[in-house]
């Protein structure tokens, strides 16, 4: 039964972590974009996103977000959330639910505790900044 069922594999849509100014906090901040970088419409698309890990031996985790994109186009990018310079030091886990015709996708990404910094710095397709990738 098992052997029956296929799961398919998530290629050309990843994470960005991308550093930014903000005139409401007057300082940059990290956003975190979803980027479609296929040739597919991602239809009923579903981020839950959740910060976990241990912070001065003393175990953190924060709520769950969510968030809905009806329709993201092929070759684009979608801002999904900006993340609070507190939560950067935990395990930042976005899974990640979507359509491409009637096939659903699934798939989990993780920014590893501290990896969201100016050190992993590397171009982003699509949008050729600078920024921090999980694929």
């Amino acid at each position: 039964m098992k052997k029956d069922i296929t799961i398919p594999e998530v290629e050309n849509v990843f994470l960005a972590a991308i550093q930014e100014w903000s005139d409401d906090f007057m300082e940059k901040v990290w956003n975190i974009y979803l980027i479609n970088d296929s040739d597919f419409q991602l239809d009923s698309t579903m981020v839950v996103s959740k910060a976990f890990g241990t912070l001065d031996g003393e175990m953190k985790k924060t709520s769950l977000l969510r968030h809905a994109f009806l329709e993201i186009p092929p070759v684009s990018v979608v801002k999904i959330e900006m993340v609070e310079k507190s939560v950067l030091a935990l395990n930042n886990e976005f899974m990640v639910t979507f359509f491409i015709g009637n096939t659903l996708y699934d798939r989990k990404f993780f920014f590893i505790a501290n990896t969201i910094n100016e050190k992993n710095l590397e171009e982003v397709p699509i949008l050729f900044v600078d920024g921090i990738i999980v694929r």
